[in-house]
């Protein structure tokens, strides 16, 4: 058994080993970040709201807005707020290049595209969206996707790290111990395949799959894409056709 001596630092208990207090932190990220892509949250989706260029069919949002894209809509907006909503189709970058290759079809825009980052510039990164046709006027669009969800690492200060909470934090905490005790057995271990504990990482990696498989099945039933498309669990004796 590992022991690990702490000490207060302003409210926080911390370890007094500073290479252990160093790796908690990525600790964390790797098992919040595994538990976010596992699981892909109802909670991380959201939405914001962007100004097209008249005559610029490519739209720059920021990687920090959204990991992913799943939805594009241009807007109709009174008095500062949106009153309806024309979807738009995801298609193909080539199919927007073909067919909307210039500005002489301009207008309101039905189709888009993801089509990468800001090519070169290393300041920032984008998930650029290409639009089709172009757009003939400055249409508000709301972009839907993804984002990352805060990370229990922002709470490690006096005042918070006894009493704030995440997502994860909260809702998962059986999948957070488990992920973060895979990484930190590996730590222990020197990362390394030869001087592993083998049956230490692979205890605990199949409890964190054994609580994926339930977990996934809840966040599933959230978006209604649970047995038949509904929100209801898979029942053990009849399964609706989908």
């Amino acid at each position: 058994m590992a022991v690990v001596l702490t000490q207060d630092v302003d409210g926080v208990w911390q370890g007094v080993d500073a290479t252990f207090n160093s790796i908690v932190p990525q600790m964390l990220n790797y098992a919040e970040l595994r538990v976010q892509r596992d699981l892909d949250f109802l909670s991380a989706q959201g939405s914001n709201q962007y100004t097209l260029t008249a005559g610029n069919n490519v739209l720059n949002v920021p990687i920090a807005d959204f990991v992913t894209v799943t939805n594009v809509q241009v807007a109709q907006i009174v008095n500062g707020q949106v009153v309806n909503t024309c979807p738009l189709t995801p298609v193909s970058r080539e199919f927007l290049q073909n067919v909307y290759g210039g500005l002489q079809g301009a207008g309101q825009p039905k189709f888009f595209a993801m089509i990468g980052d800001n090519f070169g510039d290393g300041a920032n990164t984008y998930n650029n969206i290409q639009f089709g046709p172009y757009p003939s006027y400055a249409f508000p669009v709301v972009v839907t996707g993804t984002s990352r969800l805060p990370s229990l690492a922002t709470y490690a200060v006096a005042g918070q790290a006894d009493t704030a909470y995440t997502t994860i934090s909260q809702w998962f905490p059986d999948m957070l111990i488990q992920a973060s005790m895979i990484y930190i057995t590996a730590f222990q271990r020197n990362f390394s395949a030869t001087s592993d504990d083998q049956a230490m990482g692979q205890t605990y990696e199949k409890q964190y799959q054994a609580l994926r498989l339930g977990a996934i099945s809840e966040e599933n039933r959230k978006k209604f894409a649970g047995s038949g498309w509904s929100s209801l669990s898979t029942p053990v004796s009849a399964t609706p056709t989908r």
